[in-house]
C-alpha cells in the first residue's frame, strides 16, 4: 500500500519516477482543471485538442492511453472520463476509484501518479480522500505505488490519515 505524495506542480513532476500519469476529469469540467490542466498546459493544450475533436468527453466509460512525448517525464498518460459532476458524493468516488485502479492494473501499470478524483474541483476533501483510496485499496487487495498529486496542505491532511493508520496497524500487531 505504499502512498507517496507528488506536488501540484510541473517542476516537481520533472523528477516523477512513476509509469503513467493518471488523469481523471468530469464530462462537464472545462477548462481542465488540477493535475490534468497542469499536464494540458505542459501539453501544449493537446488534450483539449482531444476534448475539441471529441477523442474524450469524460463520460464514465472515457479511457484514453497516450504517450506524452518528451514534455512530460511519464512514458504514458490516462485520461478517464468521471461522468457528471453532479452526482459526485463518496459513493460515486468510491467507485471511480474501483475503476482508475481496474483500468490501470488491466493496462500492466502498477506504479503511477494520480490526483484523486473530485479534488481538482473540491468536491471531495482530501483527508476524506485519501481515507476512501485506503479502503478500496484493502478491498479490492491489489497494492499499487501511488503518488498522489495534490497541494502541500492537502498532502498534510492526507500523511496525517497515512500516520494514524500505520499506528493502528502496529498496535494490533502488538496485541497479537
Amino acid at each position: 500500500m505504499p502512498v507517496q505524495f507528488l506536488a501540484a506542480d510541473l517542476s516537481r513532476w520533472d523528477d516523477a519516477d512513476d509509469e503513467a500519469l493518471a488523469l481523471t476529469f468530469f464530462a462537464d469540467e472545462r477548462p481542465l482543471r488540477g493535475a490534468a490542466g497542469l499536464a494540458d498546459w505542459r501539453l501544449c493544450g493537446r488534450l483539449s485538442r482531444l476534448l475539441s475533436a471529441e477523442r474524450i468527453s469524460g463520460s464514465e466509460d472515457d479511457a484514453l492511453m497516450l504517450p506524452p512525448g518528451a514534455r512530460l517525464p511519464f512514458p504514458r498518460v490516462v485520461m478517464l472520463g468521471l461522468g457528471s459532476s453532479k452526482w459526485f458524493d463518496d459513493a460515486a468516488y468510491r467507485e471511480h476509484v474501483r475503476r482508475v485502479r481496474d483500468v490501470l492494473a488491466r493496462a500492466g501499470i502498477r506504479r503511477y501518479a494520480l490526483q484523486p478524483p473530485g479534488r481538482a474541483t473540491g468536491l471531495i476533501a482530501a483527508r476524506r480522500a485519501v481515507e476512501l483510496w485506503l479502503e478500496a485499496e484493502q478491498a479490492d487487495g491489489k497494492p499499487a505505488d501511488v503518488s498522489l498529486i495534490d497541494s502541500a496542505g492537502a498532502h498534510k491532511e492526507m500523511a496525517d490519515i497515512l500516520r494514524m493508520q500505520a499506528a493502528g496497524r502496529e498496535g494490533a500487531a502488538a496485541r497479537r
